[in-house]
C-alpha cells in the first residue's frame, strides 16, 4: 500500500504529472453524469465550465481529487467539468517579500539584528501544489531560519564587511530545499545590520582611536623628513659663505614684502669687507 504512494510523491518532485488510468469505475460514472449535466444545461452551463488564466498564470486542475495528465493548464482559456473538476490558480510572477529583523548571535557572541529580502518565483505549477500545503509561507518561514542559521556561522566583521558572498550562499541555500516545492529563489539582499548603542558607541571610539594614531604616526613622519632635509640644507649651506649670504638677503626680501610692519635686521660687517679693503687710505 506504500509503494504507490511513494512513487506517486517521488513523480511530483520531478515534475512529471500523474495519469487517470487508476480511477475505479464510480469515477468514470460520475464523470460520464457530468457531461450529460453539462450537456442539459448548455449554454448556461459554459459560464461555470470555462476558465480563463492569464499569460502569467497557471491553473493546476484536480478531478475527483487526481491531477489531470498533461500539467498545468494556461495561459487561456481551459474546459473543466462541472461537480468533479476544480483548479487552482498560480501565479509565475516574481515575487518579493521582507524577512523581518531576526536577532542574530554571531561567530564572536555578538548579538545583532538582520533583516533581507527575497525574490523568487513559482518555476512548476503543479509540484508548488501538490507537495505543500503552501508554498509561499513555508518560503517565508524557511527563509527566516536560514538567514538565522547562516550568519551564527560568521565573524561580525564578515557581515558587515561581505553582505554579497553571505546574501550568495544564502540563496543557494534557499534554493536547494524549494526546489522539490517548485519554487526558485533568484536572489537574496540582506538589507540592513542593526547593532546594540553600547556596541555601535565602542566601534566609534575604537574607529577614532586608530585614526588619531595613524593622524600622529604620519605626523612624526613627516617632522623626520623635514628634520632630514633642514639638515642637509645646513651642511650645504653653512659649506659655502656666498650661499649663506644669499640666503640672509632672500630672508630680507620675503620680510620686506609686508609693508605694514618695521623690521630691524642687523647687517653683518662681512658684507661689507670686500668695500672696506678697496678704499684707499689717506696719509
Amino acid at each position: 500500500m506504500n509503494q504507490p504512494s511513494m512513487e506517486r510523491k517521488i513523480n511530483f518532485a520531478a515534475g512529471e504529472e500523474p495519469s487517470e488510468g487508476g480511477q475505479s469505475f464510480f469515477g468514470f460514472f460520475l464523470r460520464f453524469f457530468s457531461i450529460i449535466v453539462f450537456t442539459v444545461t448548455f449554454p448556461f452551463s459554459l459560464f461555470v465550465t470555462l476558465k480563463v488564466v492569464q499569460e502569467y498564470e497557471r491553473a493546476v486542475i484536480f478531478r475527483l481529487g487526481r491531477l489531470l495528465h498533461g500539467g498545468a493548464r494556461g495561459p487561456g482559456i481551459f474546459f473543466i467539468l462541472p461537480c468533479i473538476e476544480n483548479y487552482t490558480k498560480v501565479d509565475l510572477r516574481t515575487l518579493t517579500f521582507d524577512v523581518p529583523p531576526q536577532e542574530v548571535l554571531t561567530k564572536d557572541s555578538v548579538t545583532v539584528s538582520v533583516d533581507a529580502v527575497v525574490y523568487y518565483r513559482i518555476q512548476n505549477a503543479t509540484v508548488s501544489v501538490a507537495n505543500v500545503e503552501n508554498a509561499h509561507h513555508s518560503t517565508r518561514l524557511l527563509a527566516q531560519t536560514t538567514l538565522r542559521n547562516m550568519l551564527g556561522t560568521h565573524h561580525l566583521h564578515e557581515i558587515l564587511s561581505d553582505r554579497e558572498s553571505i546574501s550568495n550562499s544564502m540563496q543557494q541555500s534557499l534554493d536547494i530545499v524549494t526546489d522539490a516545492w517548485g519554487i526558485k529563489v533568484e536572489r537574496v539582499e540582506i538589507k540592513d545590520v542593526r547593532l546594540p548603542v553600547q556596541l555601535q558607541r565602542a566601534m566609534a571610539a575604537e574607529a577614532e582611536a586608530a585614526r588619531e594614531a595613524r593622524a600622529k604616526v604620519i605626523h612624526s613622519e613627516g617632522e623626520c623628513r623635514a628634520s632630514r632635509s633642514l639638515r642637509d640644507a645646513a651642511d650645504t649651506i653653512g659649506s659655502n659663505s656666498i650661499a649663506l649670504q644669499l640666503r640672509y638677503l632672500q630672508t630680507l626680501n620675503t620680510l620686506s614684502v609686508d609693508k605694514k610692519t618695521t623690521v630691524l635686521f642687523p647687517l653683518p660687517i662681512n658684507l661689507f669687507a670686500g668695500i672696506l679693503d678697496e678704499t684707499p687710505v689717506e696719509a
